[in-house]
């Protein structure tokens, strides 16, 4: 009987919905809370450059291990650091953190700034300091899924003034419309708490159109199908994925931006289960796929579907209920199978299968948030998402093809044949 009684109230809790108690938690200010919950979760968030840099490094070939090492922490400084000169004050623009005059926007950083509560979640007030420390490890992510699409041919160069450019002004412009009261969360009614559209698709479009404009590695493709060019470690790519799924939740509960009541500590409990389930729903969807294509289990596609999991959750993990948060990262990891498939066919070179995982996924994402959440419409949603996609693609389109006719995008095919870190790296002894 007793267990029985546990089994009832265990499933009444996971079936209920987000916690509505507004009972205050005692001892600790919630400004203390709400400001060292976020800044641990911007911990977890930074901690994601380490798996980016993982997976990235154990897909490609080991002559280009260097390089993408050289990416990933070149770009967490060029990103973090162009999002706090001008990114910020573009992404909220009523606020004073931006250096006076620059942009066009007055005020100054002011590391010691209160961002006040809002009435849609219990006692959001926290450090304006641990708020750009959040925002920023965002943005971070952003580049980093173009970084590991485009590996093994591109100059490193070119790359980081392209990262300057969407960190700085292309992605928190169109972040701007949706988490800085823009026009499509006040006009379109769009909801996307931790950013499936707002990041995800960002990285995906810029990730796509370059792919497109510095083209496939040699050999990729031969007689127009995909030929194996084989990778340096895929335990150092498992690895990596683990590191990711941790980070991812941080990326998800800190988007929630409070811990200061018991309603909120609830809440936060919920995100982090429905994004783990997510992730393990990816993974075996695309288990069983790949096994019933090939009549073998294909690591690769296991790895991506817990991103492709984690992505499709995270413009709501909050609204369902545990089954369906499953079910969410469960088409996830259907979609990056047949979407790597299908990317195959048009002969798009991605790497590390970044493009289904974050775009696709993230299209998907923000579709799913109307199944849970009362607030978001499927026209809403969809006529958002798609505005971000032509944006993105507008501009980060215009950037590449400027960086190509000036200083090129792609190394030469000799540096290519023998490795970018032979040509542009030396280990020191």
């Amino acid at each position: 009987m007793r267990n029985l009684f546990t089994g009832v109230a265990l499933s009444t809790v996971l079936l209920a919905g987000p916690a509505a108690a507004q009972q205050a938690s005692s001892g600790v200010s919630p400004f203390v809370m709400n400001t060292l919950f976020i800044v641990f979760c911007g911990v977890l968030v930074m901690w994601m450059t380490a798996g980016f840099a993982m997976v990235e490094a154990g897909y490609v070939r080991e002559k280009n291990v260097l390089n993408q090492c050289a990416k990933n922490i070149g770009l967490f400084a060029i990103a973090s650091t162009a999002f706090i000169i001008s990114g910020y004050g573009f992404m909220f623009p009523n606020g004073s953190w931006i250096i006076p005059g620059l942009m066009g926007f007055d005020g100054a950083i002011e590391v010691t700034g209160v961002v006040e509560g809002n009435s849609d979640f219990t006692g959001r007030g926290h450090a304006g300091a641990s708020d750009i420390f959040f925002q920023s490890m965002f943005c971070v992510a952003v580049a980093s899924i173009v970084s590991g699409t485009i590996a093994e041919r591109m100059k490193l160069a070119p790359f980081f003034i392209f990262t300057a450019i969407l960190t700085a002004l292309i992605y928190p412009i169109q972040a701007s419309w949706t988490w800085g009261g823009g026009f499509l969360a006040s006009d379109l009614g769009f909801v996307d708490l931790a950013g499936s559209a707002v990041v995800h698709v960002v990285g995906g479009v810029a990730a796509l159109t370059g792919a497109l404009f510095v083209g496939a590695r040699k050999g990729r493709f031969v007689n127009g199908k995909k030929a194996a060019l084989g990778n340096y470690s895929m335990p150092l790519a498992t690895i990596g994925t683990l590191i990711l799924w941790m980070g991812w939740y941080g990326f998800n509960a800190g988007s929630y931006l409070s811990f200061s009541s018991d309603a909120d500590a609830a809440n936060v409990a919920r995100i982090f289960l429905n994004t783990n389930l997510a992730a393990a729903g990816g993974v075996i969807a695309a288990a069983i796929l790949s096994y019933l294509r090939e009549y073998r289990f294909d690591l690769s596609f296991m790895l991506n579907g817990a991103l492709a999991g984690l992505v499709a959750i995270t413009a709501e993990p909050l609204f369902p209920s545990p089954f369906a948060a499953f079910l969410i990262g469960t088409i996830g990891g259907i979609i990056i199978y047949w979407g790597a498939e299908f990317l195959n066919y048009l002969k798009v070179d991605d790497v590390v299968g970044a493009i289904p995982i974050h775009l696709f996924c993230g299209i998907w994402g923000v579709l799913a948030v109307t199944i849970s959440n009362p607030d978001a419409t499927i026209l809403g949603q969809l006529a958002s998402v798609l505005i971000i996609i032509a944006y993105v693609g507008l501009a980060t389109s215009v950037v590449w093809i400027a960086l190509k006719e000036t200083m090129g995008i792609r190394v030469t095919d000799d540096t290519e044949e023998s490795g970018i870190d032979q040509s542009d790296y030396v280990l020191s002894s």
